[in-house]
């Protein structure tokens, strides 16, 4: 046996089924095994390999024990003379591992062996390439200076930033996305260390390969795509702290005496220093547009006052600064709050959700403004003139980013983006389907031969002039149909057309398409599967809102509410667990208190559920689970709201 082949697997089922598409394409001239390790995936990812994959040898863990472990478990069960580590979100070519083999063959001091890694737009992958994190060489990458000076041998040592990506190098640190090693070498300096959950375990083994002797290369005569390359989370706290505290168990392990108090001290001023980064970054992320929104509304409600004041009253100081100061500062929080509890800030260029933001929270702002103290409500008109200025300016500073990102001012329809499909006739249509399955909308220009031929009445052009298609319709996106074009030209052309595109690639037979923007991104999909409602993050974040108001409601009413429900301790304790989050008014319908649909997305246990809508007193198991799959598939807010007035007398179960 020649190579042995392991993937770890972790609820990534369509990167994997890609993955294993090109792996299986790759070893068509090589003695070869593949392994795959399910790290317990609750995305059909195992059944999908089963049905998909027969000649894959499967470990299906029941629990998630870590990439170490997990990796260890099939390389002790592996017969290859070369054992690879690949991770499931990679596209290999089609001549990848017959390169690499021939390089290890004609090297008998490589221990180890990476390649030249792009991500999804086709970007260069600097982590392909990589030196051993000396206390030096972390604080240069902590502090920012191996970005400052990235091709510096003093500064970038972390990357190598001096090292020519298109030459063949001796390098320190293999990448764990590919890790090609000599199974020789692995029996005699050891498996992966188990102690690494996840992270470091690369750079670890790659040091005790170069302290057994041996030498780690980076090949650059071929390519692979890594969609999430080294930046994927790297602004979440988690990642933060998992990947500096595995550089500590390094340190520790590998350094000794000042060295490695010196390089221990550095990661953990690293980590501070991350996740103080990483919280301002998420903070203004989040806070910058409704910051600008509300300036520019005050601002325009102090022109408008002043406008009003002069006109109407004929008195330029009506408005005393007390109402000023109380007033503007309450509608603002009202319409802001308005456009966020519609999405308005969870998809900022859609209007849709904008305008019905603004009007709900103009509804609102009239509502309250009955409630005030007379001193807080001299101007009914104020309120009507600051919410047309509300929609005008928060719809200026859409139109504004919409063309500092797109250069167009076609704000909403971002999602309208020229397309070109790269494939047979018949591959075209099938991705056409699924495109019009999973509701994305496109617009198609047409379709590239992937042969040198093309009959003109079916095809733009032949694959050879794909840079002129691009060019002349102005493309913005590509999908690539695999079974007509080897991996090898789809890198290729990815490459040349660069990144400024979005790239995507359909599997042959499989019912999705994968690509992702950039290496900072998980990597996008479309898919026919089902998209549940109640999954998404705006709706579970209603949800909750909801939950929350209700409960007060129920306690400011609870003389009322208290005489129409049953079980009237239960009402009490549900109040009190829904306001702390244990439970939801509204949720699955159960059968003997178990749910029988497991596969839908989880949601807390709840007092009622959408039986309780319907004036009927048994359900069958099947029923049960089809209002359940409704729930999930469709949920909305009033959902919960038709429930809960339906079923008020079920309040205290």
């Amino acid at each position: 046996m020649k190579l042995s082949i392991i993937i770890v697997n972790y609820n990534v089922k369509y990167f994997l089924e890609q993955a294993l598409l090109s792996v299986r394409k790759a070893i068509h001239a090589i003695d070869a095994e593949i392994f795959v390790v399910d790290n317990n995936s609750v995305d059909d990812s195992v059944q999908m390999v089963i049905e998909k994959f027969p000649e894959v040898h499967l470990i299906a863990n029941k629990s998630n024990p870590g990439f170490s472990t997990a990796n260890n478990q099939a390389i002790k069960k592996s017969k290859g003379e070369y054992v690879l580590l690949l991770n499931p979100d990679t596209v290999v070519e089609e001549d990848t591992f017959e390169k690499c083999i021939a390089f290890m063959d004609a090297h008998a001091d490589a221990g180890g062996l990476g390649v030249k890694m792009i991500d999804g737009s086709g970007n260069f992958l600097p982590e392909s390439k990589r030196g051993f994190p000396s206390p030096f060489v972390a604080f240069c990458k902590t502090f920012g200076l191996s970005s400052i000076f990235p091709k510096s041998k003093t500064f970038n040592r972390y990357h190598l930033g001096f090292l020519d990506k298109n030459k063949t190098h001796e390098v320190d640190v293999l990448a764990g996305a590919f890790m090609m090693l000599r199974k020789s070498v692995l029996d005699k300096i050891g498996l992966l260390d188990e102690t690494f959950f996840m992270y470091g375990e690369d750079i670890d083994l790659s040091y005790r390969i170069v302290k057994g002797g041996y030498k780690n290369y980076y090949l650059a005569d071929t390519t692979i795509i890594h969609y999430k390359g080294e930046s994927t989370k790297k602004g979440s706290l988690n990642y933060v702290k998992v990947f500096y505290n595995a550089m500590i168990i390094f340190a520790r392990k590998h350094f000794v005496g000042e060295k490695a108090k010196l390089f221990i001290l550095m990661l953990h001023a690293a980590i501070y220093f991350r996740a103080f980064i990483s919280l301002v970054s998420s903070f203004l992320k989040r806070i910058y547009l409704p910051l600008i929104d509300a300036t520019l509304i005050l601002g325009g409600l102090f022109v408008l006052s002043d406008f009003w004041a002069s006109i109407y009253y004929d008195d330029p100081e009506y408005y005393q600064s007390a109402y000023l100061w109380f007033n503007f500062p309450l509608y603002i929080i009202i319409w802001l709050s308005a456009i966020y509890f519609s999405g308005g800030y969870n998809e900022k260029y859609n209007i849709r959700r904008l305008v019905r933001g603004v009007l709900l929270g103009s509804l609102l702002l009239a509502a309250v403004y009955g409630f005030l103290d007379l001193q807080y409500r001299p101007s009914r008109a104020l309120i009507v003139m600051g919410a047309v200025w509300t929609l005008f300016s928060t719809l200026l500073v859409r139109m504004v980013l919409h063309f500092f990102q797109y250069k167009n001012f076609n704000i909403g329809k971002s999602g309208q983006q020229n397309l070109v499909i790269v494939g047979n006739k018949a591959e075209s249509d099938r991705v056409m389907n699924l495109l019009v399955q999973a509701q994305v909308e496109t617009n198609l220009i047409g379709t590239v031969s992937p042969i040198g031929e093309e009959d003109a009445t079916t095809y733009l052009s032949s694959l050879e002039q794909l840079d002129e298609v691009v060019h002349i319709y102005k493309i913005h996106e590509i999908i690539f149909c695999s079974k007509d074009i080897p991996s090898q030209n789809i890198m290729k052309w990815m490459t040349e057309l660069g990144s400024d595109l979005e790239y995507k690639i359909v599997p042959e037979e499989s019912l999705s398409i994968i690509g992702s923007s950039s290496k900072n991104t998980a990597g996008e999909l479309y898919t026919i599967d089902i998209r549940f409602q109640i999954a998404d993050y705006m709706n579970r974040r209603n949800k909750r809102m909801l939950d929350i108001f209700l409960s007060l409601f129920f306690i400011l009413s609870f003389v009322v509410v208290f005489f129409f429900v049953k079980n009237k301790i239960g009402f009490i304790k549900n109040i009190f667990s829904v306001l702390f989050a244990k439970k939801s008014w509204v949720g699955y319908a159960t059968h003997n208190n178990t749910l029988t649909n497991e596969n839908l997305p989880q949601i807390k246990a709840s007092a009622l559920s959408p039986l309780d809508a319907l004036n009927v007193n048994q359900f069958n198991i099947p029923t049960i689970e089809r209002l359940n799959f409704l729930y999930a598939k469709d949920y909305e807010v009033i959902k919960d709201l038709e429930i809960v007035w339906k079923g008020i007398r079920g309040l205290g179960n």
